[in-house]
């Protein structure tokens, strides 16, 4: 079997502590790379560190401030030795009818999703360019940057721009050996981000039956996929989106289901009643 080999890569993940950054950081480190997670809450991401084992080493940093992806990256280069590859992976997302978010809700998703990937991609690639190192940038989309969303517009529209900025720079940095990819997941059911995104488990089984495969996407699925992508075993590979979602986008927009199986006034309560029980866990 083709074992897919990452030894002597040092790659970035950003909201690398929880859910699937935690699961590519898992699989990276499995493969023989150095692994440096980043994210907001450092109790999360040194016990997650700790738990994956001393090639997976922990930053606090806030990719929505240049400063902070700044002093992050130049930490790991001077910790690491260099940098190979980032995955640009922290996210926020939640449901709610669009015509009761706040310009601050909307705001605190594009802040983290897009321009966090901003930030990331611009100080790799100009670190890339300036010791004329070959680099790999993976972003984690969505199955409907293509098509929108309903009841999640901040997110399709942050992930839009950030599948418009893969295909930007996969172009334009190709000439310095830098690939740029995207992966856009389907569901795969996470802790904290799934809470905020099933109103409750009617909803989560009636969604998983909707789904032609009739299971979630495991995590390690994911992991393998982008380990694939950022190893030696893909080198002509770059500007592509690629889906990982047992062809649920076929059936339509993630969360369009929700219009068709309940009416406006109960969505926007079930999406009131999620925030609260989620409030605080961000």
């Amino acid at each position: 079997m083709l074992q897919v080999d990452l030894t002597g890569k040092v790659i970035v993940v950003t909201g690398g502590g929880t859910g699937l950054g935690k699961a590519m950081a898992k699989t990276f480190a499995a493969c023989g790379a150095q692994v440096a997670i980043c994210g907001r809450r450092q109790a999360i991401i040194e016990a997650t560190a700790q738990e994956l084992g001393p090639a997976v080493h922990a930053y606090p940093c806030d990719v929505r401030e240049w400063e902070s992806v700044s002093a992050f990256l130049e930490r790991v280069v001077n910790d690491l030795g260099k940098i190979d590859a980032v995955v640009n992976n922290a996210a926020g997302n939640f449901l709610a009818a669009s015509e009761t978010l706040s310009p601050r809700a909307f705001r605190a998703v594009v802040d983290i999703v897009l321009t966090g990937t901003f930030h990331v991609s611009r100080w790799a690639g100009a670190y890339w360019i300036e010791h004329r190192r070959p680099g790999h940038i993976l972003n984690i989309v969505t199955t409907y940057t293509d098509t929108g969303c309903a009841f999640v517009l901040p997110s399709a529209a942050a992930k839009a721009g950030v599948q418009a900025l893969t295909l930007s720079l996969a172009y334009e940095w190709a000439p310095y050996h830098i690939r740029v990819n995207a992966i856009a997941p389907g569901p795969f059911p996470t802790e904290g981000a799934w809470s905020r995104l099933m109103p409750n488990a009617n909803f989560e089984e009636m969604y998983k039956n909707r789904l032609p495969t009739k299971r979630y996407g495991r995590p390690e699925e994911l992991g393998a996929l982008a380990a694939f992508l950022l190893s030696d075993l893909a080198p002509y590979l770059t500007g592509a989106v690629i889906p990982i979602d047992g062809a649920e986008r076929l059936q339509g927009a993630m969360f369009n289901y929700l219009a068709q199986v309940a009416d406006r006034e109960t969505l926007k309560a079930a999406f009131a009643a999620l925030k609260e029980a989620t409030r605080g866990s961000t």
